[in-house]
């Protein structure tokens, strides 16, 4: 899964710079975007408000930032998940495995990135692009986990929405037993192309 951009991860040497991004990422994630002021995020990364500014001159610059960081965890987190499986079944539904025990974490509100869709896309074109590259990413990735497996983009696309809704379930309703839901509908969807490929093959 690709990361969005170079320049994300060179920026991220700056020590400044990435500790500010971590101060935004736990607060956003924990208290939502619009309840975040600059002051609170100042007291929590430890830097002045002049500093801050400095690095980041507005909020909408922060906030493209911590989804820059979100996305590149979230591709570097899924992609060693998949890299764990012997076999291209088990690596599709790696995902589920994965959201299961981020389901579990007490930290879990959802995908970052559809909470900042929902709060700040209609004021900021900047962040709804920025969410949706992340989706399309996803997309892909699925759409490549199936095709390598021998089964056709529209599975992937499939399986892709069957995690994307076990997230956004989970996360209104607090019930973690999503993802092995998700993964159940997943391996019958998959029974059933590997079925309907050996058919093809006779």
């Amino acid at each position: 899964m690709a990361r969005q951009g170079d320049a994300q991860l060179q920026q991220s040497a700056d020590p400044l710079r990435q500790r500010i991004i971590e101060a935004a990422d736990e607060l956003y994630y924990a208290h939502g975007f619009r309840a975040v002021g600059m002051d609170a995020l100042r007291q929590h990364a430890r830097v002045s408000l002049k500093r801050l500014y400095t690095v980041f001159p507005s909020k909408e610059s922060i906030v493209l930032a911590v989804l820059d960081y979100r996305h590149t965890m979230w591709a570097d987190e899924i992609a060693a998940a998949v890299a764990q499986e012997g076999t291209p079944r088990a690596r599709l539904l790696a995902i589920y495995d994965y959201l299961a025990g981020w389901f579990l974490s007490d930290s879990f509100r959802g995908c970052v990135f559809i909470n900042a869709f929902g709060e700040l896309a209609t004021e900021s074109p900047a962040v709804a692009i920025k969410a949706a590259d992340h989706k399309r990413e996803f997309r892909r990735f699925m759409e490549q986990l199936a095709t390598e497996a021998g089964f056709s983009e529209e599975l992937g696309d499939q399986l892709m929405l069957l995690a994307e809704g076990a997230q956004t379930t989970a996360a209104i309703t607090g019930d973690s037993a999503m993802a092995l839901k998700a993964r159940r509908a997943a391996e019958s969807l998959l029974s059933v192309a590997e079925s309907t490929r050996a058919q093809s093959v006779r």
